[in-house]
Parts: C-alpha cells; sequence; structure tokens
C-alpha cells in the first residue's frame, strides 16, 4: 500500500452517524448526552431504536431482534456514513449469526467501539473492512480523565488515518520482546476474542498482530483465555501480540501476563493505550500495520 493512502478516511463535518446498542443498555443518564456531542462536533447523529430499549435481559439494551434490525439499518441506510456504538457489555455474540455478512461486506461504513464490539469487528476483518477500537458515547465520553481519549478519537476522525502514520506509542513495559513484526492488526477484548474460537466468526488468525486487552477479569481467567488460544493454536500462528491494559480485576493479572508472555515466539509490544482502563487512544483494526518492539510504535500500511 502507497505510504500516505487513507486507510480509513476521514469524517467530514455533516457526516450522518448511526448510533446503535448492539451490546447492554447505557447507564441512566448516559445517553441524553449522545446527541448534542455529536452535534457540537459537526456530525448528524440518528439514535436507533435500539438505544432506548426495553432490556428484555438486564444486561441487553433491546430484545435481539431490536438490535439486529438496527445493526442492519445502520450499514444499509444512505443516511449513514459511519456506526457508533453507544457502549459494550454483553449481547453481540447473540447476533452473529442473524447478521446479513453480504449487507457488511457491501458496506464500507466505520464501526466504532470497543470491548464487546470486539465480535463485530471480527465480522468487518472476514469483509476485509477496517473497523476503530475506541471510546465510545455511554462508557466514557464525558467522564472525568477520559476528555484525552474522546479528543484523540474526534482529532482522528477528522483527519483519517493514511499508510505511514504512526498509530501511537507504547509505554515501556518489561514485558515487550522481540524485534519488528507485521500484518493485519485484529483482536480487542481477549474474553470476546476467545468466544470466536469454534464458531465461523473467528478471523483469519496467520500472520496477524493481535491485539488483546480486558477488564474485571481475575487472574485465573486470564491465564485460561491465554491458555485457550495457546491450545488453538492461535499464539503460533500469530507474527506478533500487541497487549492493551489490562484492568478493574481484584487482584493483578500481571503474573500471569509474565508467565505467559515470555514464551511466545513472536514479538510482544505490551503497554499499549488502548483498552478500558485510561488512557483508551483509537486503534484502527482490520488494516496493515508493522509493530516496532525497540521504538515501541506502529505504524500503519
Amino acid at each position: 500500500m502507497a505510504e500516505g493512502e487513507y486507510l480509513i478516511p476521514p469524517l467530514r463535518a455533516g457526516a450522518g452517524i448511526a448510533v446503535i446498542a448492539p451490546a447492554g443498555p447505557p447507564a441512566p443518564g448516559r445517553l441524553a448526552p449522545v446527541e448534542g456531542w455529536l452535534r457540537e462536533r459537526g456530525y448528524v447523529p440518528t439514535l436507533l431504536p435500539s438505544c432506548f430499549g426495553p432490556p428484555p435481559l438486564d444486561f441487553l439494551a433491546a430484545p435481539d431482534a431490536v438490535r439486529l434490525a438496527d445493526v442492519h439499518t445502520a450499514f444499509a441506510d444512505a443516511r449513514f456514513d459511519a456506526v457508533l456504538a453507544l457502549r459494550g457489555g454483553s449481547g453481540c455474540i447473540r447476533l452473529l449469526d442473524g447478521i446479513d455478512l453480504g449487507l457488511l461486506a457491501a458496506s464500507r461504513k466505520l464501526l466504532i467501539g470497543y470491548s464487546d464490539l470486539t465480535l463485530l469487528h471480527a465480522l468487518r476483518d472476514r469483509a476485509g473492512i477496517p473497523s476503530l477500537h475506541a471510546p465510545m458515547p455511554a462508557s466514557d465520553w464525558g467522564l472525568p480523565g477520559a476528555e484525552a481519549d474522546t479528543e484523540a478519537l474526534f482529532q482522528r476522525l477528522a483527519s483519517g488515518w493514511r499508510a505511514g502514520d504512526v498509530a501511537g506509542r507504547a509505554a515501556p513495559h518489561p514485558l515487550s520482546h522481540g524485534g519488528r513484526a507485521q500484518g493485519r492488526l485484529i483482536g480487542g477484548n481477549l474474553a470476546m476474542f476467545c468466544a470466536l474460537l469454534g464458531t465461523p466468526f473467528m478471523p483469519d488468525v496467520d500472520g496477524t498482530l493481535l491485539f488483546v486487552e480486558d477488564i474485571s477479569e481475575e487472574p485465573h481467567r486470564v491465564d485460561r483465555m491465554l491458555s485457550q488460544l495457546r491450545l488453538a493454536g492461535v499464539l503460533e500462528r500469530i507474527a506478533g501480540l500487541l497487549v492493551g491494559s489490562f484492568s478493574g480485576a481484584q487482584a493483578s493479572p500481571d503474573a500471569v501476563l509474565a508467565d505467559h508472555l515470555p514464551r511466545l515466539r513472536c514479538p510482544v509490544l505490551a503497554g499499549w493505550p488502548s483498552g478500558h482502563g485510561q488512557p483508551n487512544r483509537p486503534l484502527p483494526l482490520g488494516v496493515p500495520a508493522v509493530m516496532d518492539v525497540a521504538a515501541r510504535t506502529l505504524t500503519l500500511g
């Protein structure tokens, strides 16, 4: 890919954004500001019905049929230039076998979100279309400490991502090792990525850079998930591992990561500033990238 070529084009002022809730419901008070936040940035938002419930189960934003219909509407309706998830949580996996994969493959609209949205990012990756692991309005925007992450998202939406762009820099981390690796960047939330194993929606991992992060997963669960990826052959087939934050658990999983990561044959770049913690900088997925462990950078293209 030629340097300077757009991997993700800019989302210009006046662009229409469909806001969907394919996973969990917003906390009280978190829905009302969303439309105003997007209008302040020059976009034309439409909150689709899934954002408003009713939740059939307390962990779902709306019935499956409503959430599924909104996914299809968001990608099919010409009014919308991008699709923004309201929040993560749980529920996307219930939709996977009902989603029109041909529709997703035919639409180049940018999907924005993280956490449970890892499952929908996987579908976009299978269609060969980039998506964006990034802060979501009901999860992050307007919260103390998240201002820089939200600002970084809107700045990059306005500029787009080009081949040759440096996507960010990792903090120094004792578990980083190896040299350079290149491949298509995939992944997201570790638990959700593991949930794809054995399903027809699992991305092709051969030669990829795998990004992982998680929240509220105790050490024994992180150990189980990394072991599952190892036993499934995933960790032998990737070209490199990019490690974001692991936050929110009662006990730190650092010892588990320190047990697993040095055994990997591929380069590992830990300390990446994306995940459920802060910072949570936007990270393009489904794009070619070069990971340089010594420089602690990820360069697109």
